[in-house]
């Protein structure tokens, strides 16, 4: 499914047809790469053009009262576009921030035509962009055994308070004649922590991780009122920043509610709060594909695929078989480049195909770029292997630890009921 073909936005307006001098309406219809108006009463679309063809919008008056919003083309076309719902600020900050970021992802006018890229660069390409995601997930482990560590510091603390309850129980337990009674106030020995919980005591915490920062246009409980700004995922949680970088709001990661994905590029984040309003904020960024897959990963439970759902997992799905595709072909053409370099006896080799196969599919520098990454790969992977296999042993700690809690809890419960 191409990109085009998903809508981002559509708003009721008006159309300024110049042939028939006279307001349309209709729709305006925002998509990854063009800009649509659509007429409501034939159904064909007016107007429509590339969103990189765009020179300039501008906020206008047309016969010097009513607002509207002018699309100015590089040809030098020039289209209007009035009573704008929910308002006409809205749908221009929407449109301006696809705008702007399809630029800024597009080469500059003096780079020229971009030169092919050969299957090395490809596959140099994807295996950095492999390393990058298997980054992500290591911060993202890491700051899950730093949590699992504070659990079991929390759990050490907790016997440690029991054992203080269950002293002072038996001295409440004790006669007033039992002359043994001070000695149950002695300071109890100090405990040897864990291992692995004072490397995480002496362990600097520093500044949290901050796995992306997307620039996206906020807007809170109303759709009428937005904003730019930005959203910043964070190994513990997200953080919403308006466009001078103020903390608008952070969300723990144990206080987000629900994700509700409407479309690869628009979502909204919920915090419930018992007895008053929800704390709830939308999204709409170009980079949010980007940002989906790790809060899948982060929000597994808690996040849901609305509308859009079925397109979702068909554009994720799509480049990965793509790219599946794209590493075997490699791979395969690597092993018959080094391994069948001769066309086989009693076969007529073409001239293409000799041209094919003496040219190299890697160079020396793109094969050296390709083992650091795959080095780097490896080492990511037995550290995140070590670092699973840490936590499950603290989880089994943390389970006993967590039954001889609530088993002391229990009774002393017991004991104190007795005493009442």
């Amino acid at each position: 499914m191409s990109r085009d073909i998903c809508v981002i936005h559509t708003w009721p307006c008006t159309y300024y047809a110049e042939l028939e001098k006279r307001w349309v309406p209709g729709r305006l219809s925002l998509t990854p790469q063009a800009l649509r108006f659509t007429a409501d009463s034939t159904g064909e679309i007016l107007v429509g053009f590339p969103l990189s063809s765009i020179a300039e919008i501008k906020k206008e008056a047309s016969h010097f009262i009513f607002s509207s919003l002018t699309v100015l083309e590089n040809s030098g076309a020039k289209h209007w576009f009035g009573s704008l719902r929910p308002s006409r600020n809205v749908v221009f900050s929407i449109i301006e921030h696809f705008w702007r970021e399809l630029l800024l992802s597009q080469p500059g006018p003096t780079a020229g035509a971009p030169a092919p890229r050969t299957r090395g660069q490809e596959l140099t390409a994807l295996m950095a962009g492999s390393q990058r995601r298997l980054e992500d997930t290591a911060r993202v482990l890491h700051d899950q055994g730093q949590q699992l560590d504070g659990v079991m510091r929390g759990l050490d603390k907790m016997e440690s308070d029991l054992e203080v309850a269950d002293r002072l129980l038996t001295e409440l337990e004790s006669p007033s004649w039992w002359p043994f009674g001070s000695k149950l106030w002695k300071t109890p020995p100090e405990t040897k922590p864990r291992e692995g919980a004072l490397a995480a005591s002496c362990e600097p915490f520093g500044k949290e991780g901050v796995v992306i920062k997307i620039p996206a246009i906020i807007s809170q409980r109303t759709e009428s009122h937005v904003k730019p700004g930005r959203l910043t995922v964070l190994v513990s949680g997200l953080e919403i920043h308006d466009s001078s970088s103020l903390l608008m709001h952070r969300f723990e990661r144990e206080d987000v509610d629900d994700i509700k994905v409407y479309s690869p590029y628009e979502i909204s984040i919920r915090q419930r709060f018992i007895g008053k309003p929800d704390v709830a904020y939308r999204v709409i960024s170009a980079k949010l594909p980007l940002v989906i897959p790790i809060l899948e990963m982060q929000f597994s439970k808690k996040i849901e695929l609305l509308e859009d759902a079925s397109m979702l997992r068909s554009m994720k799905a799509s480049p990965a078989a793509e790219k599946i595709t794209s590493v075997w072909h490699a791979a395969s053409g690597l092993t018959g480049c080094t391994a069948h370099r001769e066309p086989p006896s009693g076969a007529q080799a073409d001239g293409p195909l000799q041209l094919q196969m003496s040219q190299p599919l890697f160079s020396e520098g793109e094969a050296k770029e390709l083992a650091q990454i795959l080095r780097r790969m490896k080492g990511l992977a037995l550290d995140a292997e070590t670092e699973l296999e840490r936590q499950d042993e603290a989880l089994d700690g943390m389970a006993a630890a967590v039954d001889r809690a609530t088993l002391t809890t229990d009774k002393h419960t017991r004991r104190m009921r007795r005493l009442m």
